[in-house]
């Protein structure tokens, strides 16, 4: 096989994955200005003013969250209808990231006695895919008056 036409399918391949999983890869590194906006806030509340590691928690991943909402709403999706009822819904997937979270770190911190920093970051690749899902499906679904346009 030549090398153009080699060189002409991995393109192809290429633009099929990114076709694919654009949503995904687009929520990620918006994932990632809200995880770096998270961890920033997590460790000035805990290591800088000494606040214990649940409510800087909670703190640090509303902004988190707060910023990911209007990046996904804006730019990746593209859904800025209803903007307050999808903020909810985004809010309200975001708790229930923070839920897990929070009982993710109580386990790894108080049972298994993981340093707070390291055990936070493991568990945001798992919120991260959950949260995905959730608001892909609900947050930032198509209506099906969207589908007729």
């Amino acid at each position: 096989m030549p090398m153009t036409v080699k060189m002409a399918h991995l393109c192809e391949r290429i633009e099929s994955l990114w076709t694919r999983y654009r949503e995904f890869v687009v929520y990620c590194l918006i994932g990632g200005s809200g995880v770096t906006l998270d961890c920033l806030v997590f460790v000035g509340l805990t290591m800088g003013l000494g606040w214990h590691y649940q409510l800087a928690n909670a703190i640090s991943v509303s902004c988190g969250i707060c910023n990911n909402f209007f990046l996904n709403a804006f730019f990746n999706f593209k859904r800025t209808d209803r903007l307050w009822l999808r903020f909810l819904s985004f809010y309200s997937v975001g708790l229930l990231g923070l839920g897990v979270s929070a009982a993710l770190l109580w386990l790894f911190v108080e049972v298994l006695c993981w340093n707070e920093l390291i055990a936070k970051l493991v568990i945001i690749f798992v919120v991260t895919i959950l949260q995905f899902t959730l608001n892909k499906c609900v947050t930032f679904r198509k209506r099906a008056a969207d589908e007729t346009l």
